[in-house]
């Protein structure tokens, strides 16, 4: 089974990106995508054989429980179950820079304002994952309840491996240097200026074509970032649903020995080897996807006739204060939150 586009081959690492990605657009929707025609079931979600031989799998955002218009899943149709893994083991050197309990014993609450400001790219080659670090953070990952900032600085794409992270949504924003990034869903082209969002339980490999990268990370547990409601702005205003994008189907079918899934779990790292890609999901179809976000679009309110609102409104513009960054995303996206 061989990929029908012809493609650009660019950069280090996986580097397969063409020079125009394809993407599907909305939050929230129900989207369906094959890369090959007739590959994606009809009628069914999994039916006894599925078209091509492929095996159907099912990825759950919500308990199967949820509300119809809270529930979030998504069907894959891959060419081989993604379990046939051998057993994670803990990842040695083990990550000392990723916190995902945040209590007495491995934290301490300053009243002091702070701020980070970004830091300079390592000399040593450094990946998207080992360029991981946590800076603050409340509650815990276990009890599924909180959240985790993060920084990142990488130098190298990752190689030969893939990243999944089990404790929460990651959000990422790059400050500099664009991101490749391949998920289980398709490809996704991210520049600074861009937000990503890539669900808990995805797979995804971060390439870097413009060379060193460095950026932000807001991780939440046991919830997923959405959108406000409007209220008395009215039908239409800052972000669009129209805006976000996710990405069309893409597979790859070759063989990858001695190829490492590192799984994080409880703010651990964790290794498991299997001899093929994680990508070979051929056709997909459900409302649990990465997407990204062009802040650009982002349509603010104000009002200015008496007084300026909290001024975190006004925190679209590009700054090197990460706590300004992160309170507009968060804001954006739903969460209420203050920054001093």
């Amino acid at each position: 089974m061989e990929k029908p586009a012809t493609e650009v081959i660019k950069g280090d690492g996986w580097g397969r990106f063409p020079d125009d990605l394809e993407y599907h657009s909305g939050f929230g929707n129900h989207f369906e995508s094959e890369a090959i025609a007739g590959s994606l079931p009809r009628g069914q979600n999994s039916p006894l054989i599925c078209p091509f031989g492929l095996y159907a799998e099912q990825i759950s955002g919500t308990s199967f429980t949820s509300p119809r218009k809270l529930s979030q899943r998504s069907w894959f149709y891959r060419i081989k179950p993604s379990v046939t893994h051998e057993p994670f083991w803990p990842r040695e050197p083990s990550h000392k820079k990723l916190v995902s309990e945040f209590d007495g014993s491995n934290t301490v609450a300053n009243p002091t304002q702070l701020r980070w400001k970004p830091v300079d790219i390592p000399d040593s080659p450094t990946d998207f994952i080992d360029g991981l670090y946590t800076i603050c953070g409340a509650g815990s990952s276990f009890l599924r309840h909180g959240f985790a900032i993060h920084m990142y600085t990488a130098n190298k794409s990752m190689d030969n491996c893939a990243f999944c992270n089990a404790d929460g949504d990651f959000l990422v924003v790059p400050q500099q240097g664009r991101l490749w990034i391949t998920t289980e869903c398709g490809r996704l082209q991210v520049s600074p200026g861009e937000i990503v969002v890539l669900p808990q339980g995805f797979r995804f490999v971060v390439d870097l074509p413009d060379g060193p990268s460095r950026g932000y990370v807001a991780e939440v547990f046991g919830t997923h970032f959405q959108l406000p409601d409007l209220g008395p702005i009215g039908a239409n205003g800052l972000a669009a649903s129209r805006d976000f994008l996710a990405p069309t189907a893409w597979f790859e079918d070759c063989p990858r020995p001695g190829f490492t899934i590192i799984q994080k779990f409880g703010g651990e790292l964790f290794n498991a080897r299997q001899d093929f890609s994680p990508f070979n999901v051929v056709a997909w179809h459900g409302n649990y996807v990465p997407y990204k976000y062009d802040l650009s679009k982002f349509c603010p309110y104000n009002t200015v006739l008496i007084d300026h609102g909290d001024p975190s409104i006004n925190t679209g513009m590009l700054r090197d204060d990460l706590c300004l960054h992160i309170v507009f995303l968060l804001r954006l996206l739903g969460f209420n939150c203050t920054c001093t």
